[in-house]
């Protein structure tokens, strides 16, 4: 079983409503594993097409994660969820998760606005912490959307976390989780030296972005002359 590992779970010590919960729930595992190379794929396509027609990559790589089968069922019992698939879908929206890492700060709201461009695409929630960052200095453009993904019995329709980021968003909350949360750091220390350096990666973000502006300015002009 290629489970096996990731599934800790005593079922000695579960009730059989319980283990039989549990199998529905790895059922849906792989249907959320499918919702995520949909995004994906999705996501790749329009990557390409810019490259095609305006000469750049918006996306620099793409990370996904999937919750365990463990994890969801943990979380399901803490919010006092039954175990069912029909809960789960109802209330557990971060089971999928794609994470889109973008040259540019413009670029994340490019793909954004291609993204939810398509017809099969619904956005259910929207939360910008770049234009409004969180507290600790967390800058990211978190969507959840769901995606039809269709098996022999059916079509279903599935919610993926995205968190769109730029390069230097994403090294920040990298180390920032590291220095904060591993003990690196004094706790208000950490939290000053994080935002600190939260808005210094904000203001080369910027810069970055013009310089790479004017550069696709002259580029374009130097085609035309030719």
């Amino acid at each position: 079983n290629p489970l096996s590992d990731s599934m800790p779970l005593d079922f000695r010590t579960m009730t059989g409503s319980e283990q039989g919960g549990l199998g529905s729930l790895l059922h849906v595992f792989y249907a959320y594993s499918a919702a995520i190379r949909q995004v994906s794929t999705k996501l790749e396509i329009l990557d390409h097409e810019y490259q095609v027609l305006h000469d750049h990559n918006p996306v620099h790589h793409l990370e996904s994660r999937l919750k365990t089968p463990t994890s969801i069922y943990e979380k399901m019992l803490r919010k006092g969820l039954p175990i069912t698939k029909q809960a789960m879908r109802a209330h557990i929206t971060d089971i999928a998760g794609v994470r889109v890492i973008c040259r540019y700060r413009e670029d994340i709201y490019t793909v954004r606005s291609a993204l939810l461009a398509q017809d099969d695409v619904q956005l259910v929630r929207e939360r910008d912490y770049i234009k409004e960052p969180k507290p600790n200095g967390y800058r990211s453009l978190h969507l959840i959307v769901r995606v039809p993904v269709f098996f022999s019995s059916g079509v279903e329709h599935l919610p993926v976390e995205i968190q769109l980021r730029t390069i230097g968003m994403d090294m920040w909350a990298c180390l920032e989780h590291e220095l904060c949360y591993k003990g690196a750091l004094d706790a208000s220390e950490a939290a000053r030296e994080m935002k600190e350096c939260a808005e210094m990666i904000a203001a080369a973000d910027l810069k970055m972005q013009s310089a790479f502006q004017k550069l696709h300015q002259q580029s374009l002009a130097a085609g035309n002359e030719n």
